[in-house]
């Protein structure tokens, strides 16, 4: 079958075209079959961040930011659109963080994983945006306050100075100059004192010293007395003496039941009042106690008598 040059020409018309596509393509660094996966993410404040910024996960690049632009119906929020071209598979409740890579380099984003099982992130979801301030903007965010104190700080040493100004005038010179010289005066006469007096203090710490030397020496006789044996027995000899009270007052031994037995008091009191009353009977009537009977009398009963 003969092929008509017409047919030829539109073949190689299409293959060229196809050609042309795809080495323009290859020369991007893209596929023919473009697998790009869209992306948004919403923040109040992108931080300088611009089109063309990388997308990072873990360092590696995976897309770049296509367009940063106002949102529609939200104010004061702008909408960040993510171009992914890597395959890689990530959740949707991951987090999108601006980031300075260095201090020379602009913001970039970086993707952080979640690992807690959800769902997949597809073509077209909003992504949670986060800011990490970084070193920088930390510092500047602490050196605000200190500024402001610092700035505080200057206004009220200002008032300060200022309130000094104001008290020292010329008639509080004049007061302050005369204080000074009172107390040069007053400075001038202690010094003096002092010099006519230097003999006598000398004399008194002369005295004090020597009064430390000798309670020095009497301390050191004491020592070498034995006075730290002395105490030591000391110490012993009191706690037997309250170990014997203890004892005592526990009712342990002779001297504890006579002091805490009331049984054993009340008969010692009985039996010292009736030898009371025997030797008063006997003062009274000793012929009852000495009789002695040569032709066996009868003994005579004994009658109490009456006290004088």
């Amino acid at each position: 079958m003969k092929v008509s040059r017409e047919l030829k020409t539109g073949v190689a018309a299409i293959v060229i075209i196809v050609l042309f596509v795809w080495g323009f393509n290859f020369l991007k660094n893209q596929s023919v079959y473009d697998t790009t996966r869209t992306f948004y993410v919403e923040y109040a404040d992108v931080q300088g961040l611009i089109e063309g910024a990388p997308v990072t996960i873990s360092g590696l690049s995976i897309g770049k930011v296509s367009n940063i632009s106002f949102h529609p119906d939200k104010k004061g929020v702008l909408t960040v659109r993510l171009s992914i071209t890597n395959n890689i598979s990530f959740s949707n409740k991951s987090i999108v963080q601006i980031y300075s890579p260095d201090f020379l380099s602009g913001k970039s984003l970086r993707i952080i994983l979640n690992n807690d099982n959800s769902e997949l992130a597809l073509d077209g979801d909003i992504l949670r945006g986060t800011i990490d301030l970084g070193i920088l903007d930390d510092l500047g965010n602490q050196v605000g306050p200190l500024t402001s104190k610092l700035e505080g700080f200057v206004t009220n040493t200002d008032s300060l100075m200022m309130g000094l100004t104001g008290l020292l005038d010329e008639e509080n010179q004049k007061n302050l100059k005369l204080s000074l010289e009172n107390f040069k005066n007053l400075s001038f006469k202690i010094d003096r004192l002092l010099e006519s007096n230097n003999s006598k203090i000398d004399s008194v710490l002369g005295g004090a010293n020597h009064a430390m030397l000798n309670l020095s020496k009497m301390m050191d006789s004491l020592n070498s007395a034995g006075l730290g044996v002395t105490v030591i027995k000391l110490q012993t000899t009191l706690s037997n003496l309250n170990k014997i009270l203890d004892n005592v007052q526990n009712g342990d031994g002779t001297i504890g039941k006579l002091i805490n037995d009331e049984k054993l008091y009340n008969n010692l009191e009985a039996a010292s009042k009736e030898l009371k009353e025997l030797l008063h009977d006997f003062k009274l009537h000793p012929k009852r106690y000495v009789n002695v009977s040569v032709f066996g009398k009868k003994e005579k009963p004994y009658k109490k008598g009456k006290e004088e």
